[in-house]
């Protein structure tokens, strides 16, 4: 993380995704003299206001203008400063997509967007704030690099990791108190690098987000029934580890993805190309929400509906291991 920013594991388990992040900014913000923050009247909500407290001459409000803060972001970096902005991942990748692809993707900017309440983890406000569809339109975007961290640990490491990193980064994040995964900041966090959190070889859980901590629990109880789950955390959905996915297609044929995300086009979907593109051949299943708009709940619950906490994957996996795929000791396409 920023140098000098360091949490006990109990201290980060008090602390939301945001409050993390907005306490890296504020360090990222002595190291940067040109990074500038943007918010659409949300600065307490998303934390980004921890910034404009520490730097007000480097913080903007434009009000309730979701569109215009974009904009302006894309004007900053034309500028030669460093824009970060923030706001509801529903008000990024839907209200203002168009100014996210055309004001800064399409112009290649380096601006970074860390998108919060993602997925359905603002599972009470109702289905209107929901946001299952951004992985799918972020990572359509050219030149976009897309993050979903794990917990508040990571999502420090990934805001640090997007300050050096070439154009324009999504960082997608959740709304509470989710348990970490990391006891430490100090794992080997690369943009672009998946982490295998436990290894196995009968099958592999793909994970990102807050399903992450769920698929590690799952394999702790799948361990018991003497199943060895290789667990990887694809933080970062694009560019996608490639090798990390094969490699567990050859060596476990079996994978299954879960994700806070609509299947159609985030992170099973991903994967998926990955292992069409290869011509290997594995047993292959998506967990997340099935082509449907959430019901309101608290996450917890809906997580547990949707079969994307670990009772859910559990239940997946005891169905997947009765699966038959064909055995061949040669991967290589015959000629």
């Amino acid at each position: 993380m920023a140098e000098g920013m360091t949490w006990s594991i109990e201290e980060a388990d008090k602390l939301t995704q945001a409050e993390i992040y907005g306490d890296v900014l504020c360090q990222l913000g002595d190291k940067y003299p040109d990074l500038v923050a943007i918010t659409a009247d949300l600065a307490k909500s998303t934390k980004i206001g921890r910034f404009g407290q520490k730097f007000p001459d480097r913080f903007f409000n434009v009000g309730i203008a979701e569109n215009t803060m974009f904009g302006m972001a894309a004007g900053l970096a034309q500028a030669g400063l460093r824009p970060v902005v923030s706001t509801f991942a529903v008000f990024t990748a839907l209200r203002s997509a168009e100014q996210v692809r055309t004001d800064i993707c399409y112009q290649n900017l380096d601006v970074k967007i860390i998108a919060t309440h993602a997925g359905i983890s603002f599972g009470q406000a109702g289905t209107t704030h929901h946001c299952t569809e951004d992985i799918a339109i972020t990572r359509s975007f050219a030149n976009m690099t897309v993050i979903v961290p794990a917990d508040g640990i990571e999502t420090g490491n990934a805001v640090v990791a997007a300050m050096e990193w070439p154009g324009p980064v999504y960082i997608r994040i959740g709304r509470g108190f989710e348990p970490h995964v990391h006891t430490t900041q100090d794992y080997g966090f690369e943009i672009g690098k998946a982490e295998t959190i436990n290894d196995g070889n009968d099958i592999t859980i793909i994970c990102c987000g807050v399903t992450v901590l769920h698929a590690v629990r799952a394999a702790k109880v799948l361990e018991k029934e003497g199943l060895r789950v290789r667990v990887i955390n694809m933080h970062t959905i694009k560019p996608i580890d490639k090798d990390a996915i094969l490699k567990a297609v050859e060596e476990t044929k079996r994978i299954v993805t879960v994700e806070e995300h609509n299947v159609f086009g985030g992170l099973g979907s991903a994967v998926g190309e990955v292992i069409v593109e290869s011509g290997k051949a594995c047993a292959f299943k998506k967990l997340g929400l099935q082509d449907i708009y959430s019901i309101v709940g608290y996450p917890e619950d809906l997580y547990n509906y949707y079969k994307i906490d670990s009772d859910g994957i559990v239940e997946t996996i005891s169905e997947m291991m009765g699966k038959k795929i064909e055995e061949d000791e040669d991967w290589e396409d015959e000629t």
